[in-house]
């Protein structure tokens, strides 16, 4: 009986995945195990760029040339195909450059599939290099750290309207503290507490995690600090041990793993 349950739960969860997106599962098959992927319907820019070069068989026998353990896992890279041990590959292209579809609930939680791109200096608009490809490793936040990461942001953001709309009526609230009126005391501070509570609930560049996230990226993990800079295009959902096993080689100063870490091909299911 409880394997009939387990069963129904994991054919409801496959429908529940593939209701949320309109494009095929993908699979990645490498020579440290196979992962399975969604493209989301949001990003579809790139979710359709992506599918067409899988299609064509554009990544099948590349490399994860680049290998960072707790970052990620890139790869993709057409001068990586049949490299020799120990050069310098990992090249983009510049014909195969596409504007960010950057989504506030697509995040670079562990087995995100997302679009490398140079740096700010060369490449202000932050457009994707989409001849390549990387997928999250990351490490676990915890719930402390997250909380700590909206402080950052929000506290100087309160603390500017307090000094705009509460300053100003210090000196009156210490008059009447210090004479004794109680009730005129707490009218003037409700109110004027009620203002900046009111403008800080709206405040632009107000940090709030969006639903879901906080519990992925303390559950899952992740690397926090991508988010809004490089488009986050899918995500696996099968196969995550299969980041870790390539995540854990050993690599050279270049990052690139001392054993090929190949991906065999990518198809759609």
């Amino acid at each position: 009986m409880k394997r009939k349950i387990l069963l129904l739960t994991l054919l409801v969860c496959a429908t529940f995945v593939r209701a949320q997106t309109n494009y095929p599962v993908v699979v990645i098959e490498t020579n440290y195990g196979t992962m399975k992927a969604i493209l989301y319907d949001d990003t579809p820019v790139h979710s359709e760029h992506y599918l067409k070069l899988i299609k064509e068989g554009y990544f099948n026998g590349t490399l994860f040339h680049r290998v960072v353990k707790n970052f990620v896992i890139q790869g993709g890279a057409q001068d990586s195909r049949n490299a020799p041990p120990g050069i310098q590959i990992g090249s983009g292209r510049s014909d195969m450059e596409l504007m960010p579809e950057f989504r506030k609930n697509r995040v670079h939680k562990k087995g995100a599939l997302a679009a490398p791109r140079k740096g700010d200096n060369e490449n202000p608009q932050k457009k994707s290099d989409a001849s390549q490809l990387y997928i999250v490793h990351g490490q676990k936040y915890s719930e402390g750290r997250l909380d700590t990461m909206e402080m950052v942001v929000n506290v100087p953001i309160k603390n500017q309207l307090i000094r705009t709309y509460y300053s100003p009526h210090k000196a009156r609230l210490d008059s009447l503290a210090k004479i004794g009126e109680k009730q005129a005391f707490n009218n003037l501070l409700d109110s004027t507490l009620s203002i900046v509570d009111s403008l800080y609930a709206i405040a632009p560049g107000k940090f709030i995690w969006p639903e879901g996230v906080k519990e992925a990226y303390s559950s899952v993990g992740g690397v926090h600090h991508l988010d809004g800079e490089y488009t986050v295009f899918g995500e696996v959902i099968e196969g995550l041990s299969v980041i870790d096993k390539i995540a854990a080689l050993e690599v050279d100063e270049r990052s690139r793993p001392k054993t090929d870490a190949k991906i065999i091909r990518i198809y759609v299911e």
